[in-house]
């Protein structure tokens, strides 16, 4: 897959776009030209300053996303220099905006231009010309974008002996504040990548705030997050051998929920970095060593997963009764879950459909059943253990798997040799559904997260 964090604007995905925040003095001042325009006639002309990367090509381009009573279109070199050429291109889109506005945007345009100290007198000349004779029915007005102060002055004392077209003569574009930063960078990443996250290539929030305050426009920092990107791109692929499934159980529509809140569903229920991030207190964000719990995260792909009690409650009666034979219609239903199919590693190839949690009478018993055994967990990882065996898969219960830095013990331990993931750590969360809430769930990651990163040697144990 091949990475995307676009800076400019015309790398931004057509359809992102709408989406740009808006710049509210720059839609007021428009609004204030239009006036001007149906009280006084003729055009306006407004040259604009910003920094590179401060969003100057994003605000204006946009304006019609905002106003839709705008039309705005680019000029490129041959309609700036040539009045004819102007004028033509005029014509053909007011054609088009059907009565709407007309902005007309020059970007930048002077960077690469020899000559360029003769454009402002030039350009503004044709407009002043067209003013009083073509344009005098069209209402339109030309924004020159420029990262040359010294350039701006020049375009606003070109309009000297036509002062009435100038609508601001120190306009500046500064881009949204530093505190909406790191969401517009995230946000441009998600969807420019299929809805990941940063988090997911090993960019975590702290990073990214860190690159913003090092830098003094938007650009430059979304320059700087691609740049880390690119040095983290080698190290994506989960390297080990084990792959961490939180298993679920839950009684209700409710607690299913709330698990799921935690889980990307359509990815094979991917634990959501960014929704377990939300969860955190100020204190855990400052204290939890994040970088290693995320490098965790994605070295173990791990999983949360909510199985229903309903599908358990018939193939896990009489816990204490090691001569318990599950029936092949319980084994059948546990096989169709969401969970045995990631178990599988077959989750690529499944056509998804969501888990809902209808009220009847099996719900009903499973709900009774499940509240009376939440206090045997072991009990139910040794007989789900001994299902998953009964399906044809190697699973043991109470497995201690250790490495040179520490060791963990699997609730339920799955061996599946064709896949790059061959060992399954299952971990089984057998909580009440009273205690199934967003804080216990972020605590049981937690847990786990910090359990598996110091089993990889990413963090040492305490």
């Amino acid at each position: 897959m091949k990475l995307k964090l676009p800076s400019r604007y015309e790398d931004i995905d057509t359809t992102y776009r709408g989406r740009l925040l808006p710049n509210s003095e720059l839609l007021d001042l428009v609004n204030t030209g239009r006036k001007s325009m149906q009280i006084s006639g003729g055009i306006r002309f407004l040259p604009i300053y910003g920094n590179s990367g401060s969003g100057k090509s994003c605000a204006t381009h946009e304006i019609s996303t905002h106003l839709p009573s705008t039309y705005v279109f680019s000029l490129d070199k041959e309609e700036i220099e040539n009045r004819e050429k102007l004028m033509y291109r005029i014509e053909l889109e007011s054609m088009k905006s059907h009565g709407k506005m007309l902005i007309g945007i020059v970007d930048q345009y002077e960077e690469n231009v020899k000559g360029r100290e003769k454009i402002p007198t030039q350009f503004v000349e044709h407009l002043s010309l067209i003013d009083r004779s073509e344009l005098r029915t069209i209402p339109m007005i030309f924004i020159w974008l420029t990262t040359n102060r010294d350039f701006r002055e020049d375009l606003v004392k070109a309009t000297t002996r036509n002062r009435r077209i100038l609508l601001k003569k120190d306009f500046d574009i500064i881009g949204p504040s530093k505190d909406k930063w790191h969401s517009i960078i995230e946000e441009t990443f998600s969807f420019h990548n299929e809805g990941q996250a940063l988090a997911d290539f090993e960019i975590i929030q702290s990073d990214i705030l860190k690159v913003t305050d090092e830098n003094d426009t938007l650009g430059d920092a979304i320059e700087e997050v691609g740049s880390l990107l690119a040095r983290f791109t080698d190290n994506i692929q989960n390297l080990s051998e084990y792959q961490v499934i939180l298993m679920w159980p839950v009684a209700d529509s409710l607690r299913n929920q709330r698990v799921l809140s935690f889980s990307k569903p359509r990815e094979g229920y991917k634990l959501n970095w960014d929704i377990w991030y939300n969860e955190l207190n100020a204190e855990d964000r400052m204290q939890l060593p994040l970088r290693e719990l995320n490098r965790a995260r994605l070295y173990f792909d791990v999983r949360i997963i909510p199985v229903r009690a309903a599908d358990l409650y018939k193939m896990c009666m009489e816990l204490d009764n090691p001569e318990y034979e599950i029936a092949p219609t319980y084994l059948d239903r546990f096989q169709k879950t969401h969970f045995f199919h990631v178990l599988l590693d077959r989750w690529d190839s499944y056509d998804y459909n969501p888990v809902r949690e209808r009220e009847s009478k099996r719900s009903r018993e499973a709900a009774e059943w499940y509240s009376s055994v939440t206090n045997k967990p072991t009990l139910i990882g040794k007989r789900i253990a001994s299902a998953i065996r009964q399906c044809g898969l190697s699973a043991e219960y109470e497995k201690t798997l250790s490495s040179p830095y520490s060791s963990v013990r699997a609730d339920i331990y799955m061996l599946r040799k064709e896949s790059v993931k061959s060992g399954v750590i299952i971990e089984l969360k057998a909580f009440s559904s009273e205690n199934t809430m967003p804080s216990s769930i972020k605590d049981a990651i937690k847990v786990t997260l910090k359990r598996h990163a110091q089993f990889a040697g990413f963090l040492q144990r305490q």
